[in-house]
């Protein structure tokens, strides 16, 4: 049966089934991009979404497009892959000796020797000078918010062994390109990035919470905090809770960037957006089953989509 096929050697527990790493890629290449989760592109997806939305809504606010916001969009995509692999390389540095005590990480390249610990590092390094060099091609305020954006990424890490809140933090940095591409298009920070950033922070409390379900019991064992153990049976009300803060603040960074009598068509559309995201959280609520770790594996790539429905409906309203 195909269901019997041996797993290529060294894949991760909960790679991508057939993902290009394990069958395409260079065998000496594969423990390094496992490292940088190209295996699990969800990640990739997940830091870029907040880019497109910073710089969609960006555009929506000074309805000022121009040929660079076509290379801020491709710069974001190589920088979200980058800075996502730098970002997980020093994840599973300062969680070696963790994710070999969890049934899901205990595969990991640096848990399972397939990657050195010098070698990991030297490999972060390199990833994150690639990013640097893209991010120079932005300018002056966009290079310091992305300087800036370092310090949540490096504490996320060590934040599940201080707070029970570690979510927010993954928040903090994974949100950080709704404010980065904000200013890499209007070269100032503004009050509707600001609070896009936060919708942005909330939707992640939302989306990592269902991801969390699945080590919970590992997680107790070890001694490591998250909001799914602190939660516990509540998890749906909190989760609701969450919905209700992304969309909110989302609608409200909306409102913040457009003017009601003079852009009213393209209001009423960009506000699809939020409510939209919001129908597509409810419906991941329901199904959530915090005993299915199937379930929530799934959910938790669902979000893919979650994020891209807003960017659809702020893509449409330029054109009103």
């Amino acid at each position: 049966m195909q269901g019997d096929a041996p797993k290529p050697d060294g894949q991760v527990a909960d790679a991508v089934k057939d993902n290009w790493v394990d069958q395409i890629a260079p065998a000496w290449s594969r423990p390094y991009l496992r490292l940088s989760r190209a295996d699990r592109p969800i990640g990739t997806w997940l830091l870029l979404i907040p880019c497109w939305w910073g710089l969609a809504l960006a555009i929506l606010w000074d309805g000022a497009p121009r040929w660079e916001d076509a290379w801020i969009a491709l710069a974001c995509a190589l920088g979200a892959w980058l800075m996502r692999g730098a970002g997980c390389t020093w994840n599973d540095i300062t969680d070696r000796n963790i994710d070999g005590a969890v049934e899901r990480t205990r595969s990991r390249p640096i848990p399972s020797g397939q990657v050195t610990l010098r070698g990991a590092v030297i490999w972060m390094v390199v990833q994150a000078l690639l990013s640097f060099g893209i991010l120079l091609t932005f300018n002056q305020m966009a290079i310091s918010m992305g300087i800036l954006a370092l310090l949540p990424v490096a504490i996320y890490p060590f934040a599940k062994r201080f707070t029970w809140w570690p979510q927010v933090f993954l928040g903090l940095a994974f949100n950080w390109g709704a404010l980065l591409a904000w200013t890499a298009h209007t070269g100032a920070l503004h009050w509707p990035a600001v609070f896009l950033y936060l919708a942005g922070i909330s939707w992640t409390l939302f989306y990592d919470t269902i991801y969390a379900h699945q080590d919970t019991e590992d997680d107790a064992l070890i001694g490591v905090k998250s909001t799914a153990r602190l939660f516990g049976d509540d998890t749906p009300a909190w989760l609701r809770r969450f919905i209700v803060a992304t969309v909110s603040l989302m609608a409200l960074a909306i409102i913040l960037a457009l003017d009601l009598e003079q852009h009213y068509w393209t209001l009423g559309l960009a506000l699809v957006g939020p409510w939209a995201m919001g129908w597509h959280m409810t419906w991941q609520l329901r199904v959530f089953d915090a005993s299915n770790n199937q379930r929530l594996l799934q959910l938790f790539r669902l979000n893919r989509d979650t994020g891209l429905i807003p960017l659809i409906f702020f893509i449409l309203a330029m054109f009103t």
